[in-house]
């Protein structure tokens, strides 16, 4: 059995985010691409936070600076807020989240309302209002 999840669905990793992050399964719906983003970030996985990104986003994310920025922070836990849409027949959905970081040795308190839609039949993150 593998280690559970750093989304903190209390899942263990094979069967939650890790299918997600190796290229296996496309998450069903934007609260689990959430989550794999999460994770992603967790364990540096800049390639997979760019793929999943909105094409218009895209564009601007830098590999190098992604990577650079996922090695500062900590990824503590992530708590769902709450959704609204982003189901398997959906093609917009919002995740509200709250997620606790440690950055430069000091924890604090992420929140975000993030904004989905699919592109070619998979989830993608646009952007989100923070804090």
């Amino acid at each position: 059995m593998s280690r559970l999840c750093l989304c903190t669905s209390k899942r263990p990793f094979d069967k939650c985010c890790e299918p997600y992050l190796t290229g296996k399964k496309l998450p069903e719906t934007a609260e689990k691409l959430m989550r794999s983003r999460f994770s992603a970030y967790a364990l540096c996985k800049a390639d997979y936070l760019i793929a999943t990104t909105a094409e218009k986003e895209r564009a601007e994310l830098e590999r190098e600076e992604l990577t650079a920025y996922c090695r500062t922070v900590k990824c503590i836990s992530l708590k769902i807020i709450s959704t609204e849409a982003g189901g398997p027949e959906d093609s917009e959905g919002i995740v509200l989240f709250h997620a606790s970081l440690q950055v430069d040795g000091k924890r604090m308190l992420h929140r975000e309302k993030s904004r989905f839609v699919r592109e070619e039949g998979r989830w993608v993150y646009v952007d989100g209002e923070t804090n």
